[in-house]
């Protein structure tokens, strides 16, 4: 079987006349928007034909954007899928430019509830455009726009495009050999200590050759957020955050707060792994995900047809629905499955909406992890598949919510093999959980902290490398704790997590944290109802893109401004340390 993933669907290659024709088509739908908001006409006949015009914007956009980003995801060098690229990023200014000045004047009319109430069509469209009235007066003065979207490119784009450049290139001498950044850190995974620890220490001495350009990188792009709000009339960064995830402040501080309360926990995890290892005053960074295991049990290891019937069997329980979708998703191609060169590492999934497919990238090994991350991916593509036939403009789930259906496959399928374990494997099962869940909970709580630090900072100077070091260990001290050896930290984590440096999104980071609670949420509430959820489930993903977070959650019977909430999500989490810490003294 083919493990590779089909993009026919999209075009037949680089030279499809296709292109040129969607490009072309693209072009005269901005020309038809503009000439629509410029026309004589009543709100409600302007609003229905902007969101027809709107509509097939967004299918050839995310059709020619599909086709070039899957493409260099594959084949990095891919020269034509380069070109392409570069060509949409420019269209996006101009697409920016009309997307604004449609945003100002649905924001002008009125009587908007009125005018949606009155005509159907509109009403597919509500929360959408309710929203865009919403953030109308947060556009920036129709004067400055364009230019501030024009010296976005070589603003914060061209230094985040230059951090990921230097990332790419970075080589770092390991024991007499020069190896790429992502190699070395790979290492960290790695089951001979002295590896580890090599690796660490290799890591660390080797961002002094990057670190000036790193800092540079990191100050401009914070430094456009700050400008960017003032001419979008945002209070604070995180305020504009909070808005582009249809999220309030108190959601966030309950979350904040039930995580504060969890860490000391986390600790105990963390120093108990820790003695395991042989050290005595916490776990020193460079054994933060050193692999453990009780008994002589080798891991299972499972072939592509393997993983396919498991997922497909433990799905099934959930919803025989889920079960089928995941078979076809296997038979027809829709995930590129194994690593080869000139294929970006990690895992993700792509919704190609305007033909109810996703595309999902994995670098399949063998391992359960690599199962799991393949329920993860293709719950997102069951998140899809729930929005089959919405609009394009309500399908956009923002970030808190995305993860929550790939959280809820994984938790389900770890529940599923937690109960098959031995007490050796449910150890080692347990370990892997929580090595990751520790990331999500305390490492993401240490990157808010930096970040808000390095924007505070940001409002009167440049961070040299020393500050943001400074601020960094400062940060994993407030989250690590005593988890963490004090002596051996990672001072330069701002320099290896590509998230902060993202232009135009900030705090790319507690998203993760609410997705991943969520969505164990979820499967308490699984746990609890039975196959009385499901249905209930399926209209909460239908719906993450039609609501604030606050609603799609109540939708459920979920108070997300509720610390009790977050506390309950936690638990889960404290009592599988318990059970840790449990099986590690008595194995």
């Amino acid at each position: 079987m083919d493990y590779t993933w089909d993009l026919s669907v999209l075009y037949d290659s680089f030279e499809d006349s296709r292109i040129e024709e969607d490009f072309t088509a693209l072009e005269q739908g901005l020309d038809r928007v503009e000439a629509l908001l410029a026309a004589d006409m009543g709100d409600r006949e302007k609003l229905e034909a902007y969101c027809d015009a709107a509509e097939d914007g967004f299918r050839l956009s995310e059709r020619l954007g599909s086709f070039a980003n899957l493409t260099l995801s594959v084949e990095a060098t891919n020269a034509a899928a380069l070109q392409m690229m570069d060509r949409l990023e420019t269209l996006s200014v101009r697409e920016g430019i009309v997307s604004a000045a449609a945003g100002r004047y649905i924001g002008s009319i009125k009587n908007l509830k009125d005018v949606i109430a009155s005509s159907e069509k509109l009403q597919a469209f509500d929360f959408a455009l309710l929203s865009t009235a919403e953030q109308a007066a947060h556009i920036p003065d129709e004067k400055i726009h364009p230019w501030l979207l024009k010296m976005s490119l070589n603003g914060g784009n061209a230094f985040s495009n230059l951090r990921d450049r230097l990332d790419a290139t970075h080589m770092v001498d390991y024991r007499g050999q020069s190896l790429p950044l992502a190699a070395v850190r790979a290492m960290a995974y790695d089951p001979d200590p002295a590896v580890r620890k090599d690796a660490y220490e290799a890591e660390i001495a080797s961002y002094k050759k990057i670190e000036i350009p790193m800092a540079a990188c990191l100050n401009a792009i914070k430094g456009e957020a700050l400008t960017m709000i003032e001419a979008e009339h945002f209070d604070t960064v995180l305020d504009k955050t909070l808005e582009d995830s249809n999220m309030d402040k108190a959601t966030l501080d309950a979350m904040w707060e039930a995580i504060r309360e969890a860490l000391p926990d986390f600790r105990r995890y963390l120093r108990k792994k820790g003695e395991l290892l042989g050290h005595k005053d916490g776990l020193p960074f460079y054994d933060l995900f050193a692999p453990l295991s009780k008994g002589e049990t080798k891991p299972k290891e499972y072939t592509v047809e393997q993983a396919r019937e498991k997922l497909v069997f433990e799905m099934s329980k959930f919803s025989p629905e889920m079960g089928e979708f995941i078979a076809h998703a296997f038979d027809n191609r829709w995930i590129d499955m194994f690593p080869r060169e000139g294929k970006g590492g990690g895992a993700f999934c792509s919704g190609l909406h305007f033909l109810d497919q996703s595309r999902v990238l994995t670098n399949f090994a063998g391992s359960f992890s690599d199962v799991s991350t393949i329920a993860h991916e293709l719950g997102h593509a069951w998140h899809n598949r729930c929005m089959k036939g919405l609009p394009f403009m309500m399908t956009g789930a923002p970030m808190p919510l995305a993860e929550t259906a790939s959280i809820f496959n994984e938790t389900l399928l770890a529940h599923a093999a937690m109960k098959e374990a031995s007490p050796a494997e449910r150890f080692s099962l347990l370990e892997g959980n929580l090595m990751e869940t520790t990331q999500t909970m305390v490492d993401i709580y240490s990157r808010f902290l930096f970040e808000s630090a390095v924007i505070e900072g940001k409002k009167t100077h440049n961070a040299t490398p020393e500050e943001l070091c400074a601020l960094m260990l400062d940060a994993q001290e407030q989250s690590y704790g005593d988890g963490l050896d004090k002596e051996i930290r990672h001072p330069y984590m701002w320099a290896c997590k590509c998230h902060y440096y993202f232009s135009g999104l900030n705090f790319y980071n507690f998203p993760y944290a609410f997705g991943q609670l969520f969505g164990t949420g979820m499967f308490a509430q699984y746990q609890a109802e039975g196959e009385a959820f499901v249905p209930k489930y399926n209209k909460l993903l239908r719906s993450c893109g039609s609501m604030k977070v606050a609603d799609v959650a109540a939708s459920v019977g979920i108070d997300v401004r509720s610390v009790d909430f977050w506390r309950g999500a936690l638990k889960v989490y404290v009592d599988e340390i318990d059970e840790f810490i449990r099986l590690a003294d008595t194995l």
